[in-house]
């Protein structure tokens, strides 16, 4: 991603992540309705911390399963291999912030499930049609208050 691109997402994201730290989780426009969550993630190679807003679609028993679609791009998200290398994070859940393990489910476990996440989101299902890649899911499970 050029310079200029990478700092428009992440002008982008930090306005996500204030207006859900403000409403306790709710986000309003283009995601307004959306289940949203910020995962606290540590990079692959850097080492340093990030927060990303994601969609989420919640599971019961604290657990969130999350999907790498990066927009149906060729490649994954940066945050896909930075909880590849590093799956015990932070998430931030309305005002409530946990650890989880994150988990890339294998492709029984995505296939079924795949259907459920395309029926609450049907723009996942335009995005793995527009890539080559099989978009990755993770379930988050969510352990004590971090």
């Amino acid at each position: 991603m050029a310079n200029s691109a990478r700092d428009e997402a992440s002008d982008f994201n930090t306005k996500i992540i204030e207006e859900f730290r403000a409403n306790r989780g709710r986000i309003g426009g283009l995601f307004a309705g959306t289940p949203m969550i910020l995962i606290h993630h540590v990079g692959a190679k850097s080492g340093i911390e990030r927060v990303s807003p994601l969609a989420c679609s919640p599971q019961g028993d604290g657990r969130f399963a999350i999907v790498a679609s990066n927009g149906g791009s060729p490649t994954h998200p940066d945050w896909y291999y930075n909880l590849k290398a590093n799956p015990r994070i932070r998430v931030e859940a309305g005002a409530r912030t946990l650890w989880a393990r994150a988990d890339e489910l294998d492709d029984d476990a995505r296939a079924g499930l795949w259907p459920k996440l395309v029926a609450e989101a049907p723009a996942l299902g335009e995005f793995q049609a527009r890539t080559k890649r099989q978009i990755p899911v993770f379930m988050l499970t969510t352990e004590e208050p971090a």
